[in-house]
């Protein structure tokens, strides 16, 4: 067995280090293509974005008013001195004035228009005083004050955007600004996902007494599509070793990651761990986390074989360790680098919560904005078969390992749903 970070021990990790231990492990899928850019929403940058040209192209104004030379400009406040220019034209935006701007000039300008030839300055118009063909300009106003440069946003040459970067409207934006009308992105990550146990029941199926509907196919479905990756939803698989290996060696076959849903624990019909070990590697197999302590990862096959994520049965455990443990992995996988930072801020607690010691636990809870700050109260029953307290919630209070339990207004660390990924 490899002596490596990842070497399953039989202890529970700790979930930093779980983290930290698959990210080291795994590199971003080998794999380009190039997509029009009205289709690149969600996708990883393959490649640097080189800016083409300046952007903006030329020294333009920042507001509405009057271009100008900064040494015709009266400095004195005390003084209350004006200084008067003769306006001797206007400049557009994608109309500029042709001429030159000399002493005791000014061109009346727009937002966006390109500065005249001998102007450093824009004195806005709000400030200003006009009659006639001449506009007096109080004293105070800095040099170079509302001129945006050349090449402000962008220098020509010089990266735009870095190669592992996700694409999002902003990125859209930008690369529309330089004229890309396409760009290289990596290809989709693959995903196989599917439910395991025979007391599950797909939709549409009547239920027979024990048994209970798939909710953590759909849970996974809708996370890894918001994710935008190509998902293979390979439905419900019994708990039947040979029917299962099958599942793992179509699935491996066919995927990058493979992500299942319970069968992780020590029962007698968890099969998951076995499987694992017998067709590739358990790297480990328990977390110091509730909800959440049975998940598996490794991998099915050799080292160019699919990652495999075997998370806990129950809805809630599937969420938490898919939300602290997969969403990095996935993105490290689709080549998106830097990973989000995982933001956590304070906020008051309204009741106590009971914990031991020695493990991270993520109740769910419902932030609110309150006369005294950020407050969180619980989302309901947090048992983690209770999906409900996720669809009642807003975000996780993060309780950290050496933590016990907490007092009704103390201080405790929220993470967000939004903005997870």
């Amino acid at each position: 067995m490899s002596s490596s970070p990842l070497a399953d021990s039989g202890a529970p990790r700790r979930v930093d280090d779980a983290r930290a231990a698959i990210l080291a492990a795994l590199a971003p899928i080998a794999g380009r293509q190039q997509v029009a850019l009205r289709s690149a929403l969600g996708r990883v940058l393959a490649d640097d974005i080189i800016a083409p040209f300046d952007v903006p192209a030329h020294d333009n104004s920042a507001m509405d008013g009057y271009a100008l030379r900064a040494a015709d400009l009266a400095v004195d406040l005390n003084a209350g001195a004006e200084t008067t220019l003769t306006v001797i034209g206007t400049a557009l935006a994608g109309k500029p004035y042709a001429g030159i701007v000399g002493k005791g000039e000014a061109v009346r300008i727009m937002t966006g228009a390109v500065m005249p030839d001998g102007a450093d300055t824009v004195a806005v118009q709000e400030d200003v005083t006009v009659d006639g063909d001449r506009v007096r300009v109080p004293a105070g106003q800095k040099a170079g004050a509302n001129r945006r440069r050349a090449g402000e946003d962008l220098s020509r040459g010089k990266p735009a955007l870095l190669a592992g970067t996700r694409i999002g409207p902003a990125e859209l934006g930008l690369l529309g600004s330089m004229g890309f009308a396409d760009v290289c992105v990596k290809r989709r990550l693959r995903v196989a996902c599917f439910s395991t146990g025979d007391e599950v029941a797909s939709i549409g199926e009547p239920l027979q007494p024990g048994e209970v509907y798939d909710s953590n196919r759909y849970t996974l479905h809708g996370a890894l599509s918001k994710l935008g990756v190509d998902i293979l939803d390979m439905g419900v698989v019994r708990d039947d070793p040979a029917v299962m290996e099958a599942a793992f060696r179509d699935a491996a076959a066919q995927a990058d990651v493979i992500l299942t849903s319970g069968g992780v624990s020590v029962g007698d019909a968890d099969f998951v761990k076995p499987l694992m070990a017998r067709l590739g590697e358990v790297k480990f197999w328990r977390l110091d986390i509730k909800p959440g302590r049975p998940m598996a990862f490794g991998r099915i096959g050799d080292d160019s074989g699919a990652w495999l994520f075997g998370l806990p049965g129950n809805p809630v455990a599937v969420m938490v360790t898919f939300y602290q443990i997969v969403i990095d992995a996935l993105q490290t996988l689709m080549g998106m680098h830097p990973l989000p930072p995982r933001v956590t801020f304070p906020a008051l607690c309204d009741a106590a919560i009971r914990k031991s010691p020695g493990r991270r636990e993520f109740p769910r809870g419902v932030l609110y904005r309150a006369d005294d700050g950020w407050r969180v109260r619980l989302a309901g029953n947090q048992g983690s078969g209770v999906l409900r307290s996720m669809a009642e919630a807003n975000c996780f209070i993060v309780l950290p390992e050496e933590g016990s339990n907490v007092a009704a207004g103390e201080a405790v660390e929220v993470q967000m749903f939004e903005g997870l990924f």
